[in-house]
């Protein structure tokens, strides 16, 4: 008899039993008290949901290190019909995780893509400004986006705009920069980072507060597989071909780096790998 049979009926019980789960709507998780000292963590959203779907590290710096995370929307989707929604749904997820919110403007950005920066240099530039204001108003220690491939044009936009805001901000202004994927996989991550069950459980439940998304899509059900698959791929991106994998469940990969003197900096070679039982301010100087 073959035992992986029960392995992976297993599994697809579980993810039609996921389907029958509530939406949103739970009482706000514990949220610690920022420590005045910690530095301030930006968030740069593409559209509502990503929030949730790459802040593992976001998350554990709010909970382990007490940083004050504020999540921007940089978009609030491309459906005006749908704006006022996804931004209430967004609040209440953010209010579940702890995030802090600010939208970039009250109906969000649009036209965030490599055609409007190519074709319309006026409206980008004007786009570039507000993030430069939201950056400069936060002087955040750390600074979270998309990596410059991660194929939906939106995400790979928002990654062009935080570099050209970036370069806006004066010669004195440093952070860290963590990159993320979502729709396309990164070829080079330099961090993998633990979570915990507690916490991804957390982040599959505040995806679910974007009701309008996952009633077409459920696909919170489907982060923590993703999760599972980071460990194998960390493994040997991160830790170096044919490394073994991390004795972790789950984890989320990034690509950190640090804006310093004008430019994206990797301030550290081969890759870092982050578990739980690690503080993640370790990953920032402290």
């Amino acid at each position: 008899m073959n035992p992986y049979h029960h392995l992976v009926n297993e599994v697809a019980r579980l993810a039609r039993e996921g389907r029958s789960l509530p939406l949103g709507g739970f009482a706000p998780a514990p949220r610690p008290t920022p420590e005045p000292a910690a530095p301030t963590v930006l968030v740069f959203s593409p559209h509502p949901d990503d929030e949730c779907i790459i802040g593992g590290l976001a998350l554990r710096l709010l909970r382990e290190s007490r940083c004050r995370v504020v999540n921007v929307a940089v978009t609030l989707g491309s459906n005006r019909a749908r704006q006022a929604a996804r931004l209430e749904e967004l609040r209440k997820a953010c209010e579940f995780l702890g995030f802090d919110l600010v939208t970039s403007r009250p109906s969000g950005l649009e036209h965030v893509n490599r055609k409007t920066r190519d074709q319309d240099p006026a409206l980008w530039k004007s786009m570039a400004a507000r993030i430069a204001e939201i950056l400069l108003e936060y002087r955040p220690g750390i600074v979270f986006f998309p990596h410059d491939q991660d194929w939906n044009s939106t995400h790979v936009g928002v990654h062009h705009l935080l570099a050209d805001a970036l370069a806006q901000t004066g010669p004195g202004f440093t952070c860290y920069t963590v990159e993320t994927e979502f729709w396309g996989q990164m070829d080079d991550p330099n961090l993998t980072v633990e979570l915990s069950t507690a916490d991804l459980a957390d982040l599959v439940a505040a995806i679910s507060f974007h009701v309008g998304e996952v009633q077409r899509n459920p696909y919170h059900l489907l982060l923590p597989a993703w999760m599972q698959d980071n460990v194998r791929r960390g493994g040997e991106l991160v830790g170096g071909q044919g490394g073994a994998a991390p004795d972790f469940l789950f984890a989320t990969l990034y690509r950190l780096r640090q804006w310093t003197h004008g430019r994206l900096d990797r301030f550290y070679a081969g890759g870092r790998t982050l578990p739980a039982s690690t503080p993640p301010s370790s990953l920032f100087g402290a």
